[in-house]
């Protein structure tokens, strides 16, 4: 029964999810210029037409130069940009889903093989070795109405929904991470200064799309430079932490994990996932993450190592206990499009493993 209420609707807002399953956002680099072709709406169509509900675009660079890199990352400014995002709109509609555009900004962890500066919080990457420049503080607004643009833009092309990248490493997790944040300037120091410049940038977004329109933030706890990395110790600051995103105008929190199942705080709950501790703090509706049905974990150490499905009793376990309320699923809807509509129908005991390092290499 558990399974079947995953197949029920969720509104939040504006926006009508038809079922419980997002497909993850997951980078491509398969834009080029930033172009997204047509090649990229069939890639989204194909996995809104395989029964997910909502699907969360990979990283869309916002309209700076130091915003991100390679080029082949897609943008969301310029005639053949917004046309080629309509497409991918229009077909991700026409197979039943919608669609939310993740907004990203790769602060001091973008590539400058370009010859443009990477910017951070403090010019300090997830080593806490110096790269980059500082932001200055009267940048910051500015920086928070890249955002907005980009979101209102979003709006208007069709998108259902936005998503603030603010995880990962990246711009706004640099600013919540103390190995990453070392400003005096009011935006650093304390958990609620460094939470101060993410919530500044939920308020810039919600002020430029309207009081209807939902917005998602993504954190983590993990980087991609530190898999241990923690910028909540227990549920306490966890709270501290997101408050302040929702009191700004978040209306659905996406934690990052590498395993769904993982408890998020054990000293506190030995089995309480952090979707669940984020819902428990805040209220609002959790999209939980992390090696959805499959066996092994998101980024595992092995290299080469080949991925095998794994049951979602846990999964339906974890839902039924009020932990989250959507599910995002990456790698196993990149080898299977269809695998939502496959566990529905209960066909998903044929699906067969495949290499991780491949599937990951091409996101086809």
């Amino acid at each position: 029964m558990a399974l079947d209420d995953l197949f029920q609707p969720l509104t939040v807002r504006s926006l009508t999810v038809p079922n419980r399953f997002a497909m993850a956002p997951m980078t491509r680099q398969a834009s080029p210029g930033g172009i997204p072709g047509s090649d990229v709406a069939d890639y989204y169509r194909r996995r809104a037409a395989g029964g997910v509900g909502l699907i969360i675009t990979e990283g869309i660079r916002l309209p700076d130069p130091a915003a991100g890199f390679p080029a082949s990352v897609p943008t969301l400014a310029g005639d053949e940009v917004l046309a080629g995002w309509t497409r991918v709109v229009d077909g991700v509609h026409a197979g039943g889903a919608t669609i939310a555009a993740q907004l990203w900004h790769q602060g001091v962890e973008r590539r400058d093989d370009d010859g443009v500066e990477p910017v951070g919080p403090s010019g300090i990457d997830g080593h806490g070795e110096r790269r980059g420049r500082p932001l200055r503080t009267d940048e910051l607004a500015e920086t928070a109405q890249l955002y907005a643009t980009s979101a209102a833009t979003a709006r208007d092309l069709g998108f259902d929904a936005v998503e603030i990248h603010g995880a990962h490493g990246y711009l706004l997790d640099e600013f919540f991470w103390e190995r990453t944040n070392r400003r005096t300037d009011g935006y650093g120091g304390s958990l609620a200064a460094r939470t101060r410049f993410p919530a500044e940038v939920v308020a810039a977004v919600r002020a430029a799309v309207g009081p209807d329109y939902p917005i998602i933030f993504r954190f983590s706890q993990w980087k991609g430079t530190d898999y241990a990395a923690s910028i909540a110790e227990d549920p306490t600051q966890l709270q501290e932490l997101l408050t302040p995103l929702v009191e700004a105008g978040v209306d659905a929190l996406h934690p990052s994990t590498r395993r769904h199942y993982a408890p998020g705080f054990p000293d506190h709950d030995s089995e309480l996932s952090l979707a669940g501790w984020t819902k428990k703090v805040t209220g609002v509706p959790v999209i939980a993450v992390g090696s959805v049905g499959l066996e092994t974990q998101f980024r595992s150490e092995k290299r080469g190592e080949v991925i095998q499905p794994a049951p979602v009793d846990r999964l339906v376990e974890q839902f039924d206990a009020g932990e989250f309320d959507v599910v995002a699923v990456g790698r196993a809807l990149l080898a299977d499009p269809a695998w939502v509509n496959r566990l529905r129908r209960d066909e998903l005991d044929g699906f067969s493993g495949y290499d991780a390092a491949a599937a990951l290499s091409k996101l086809a």
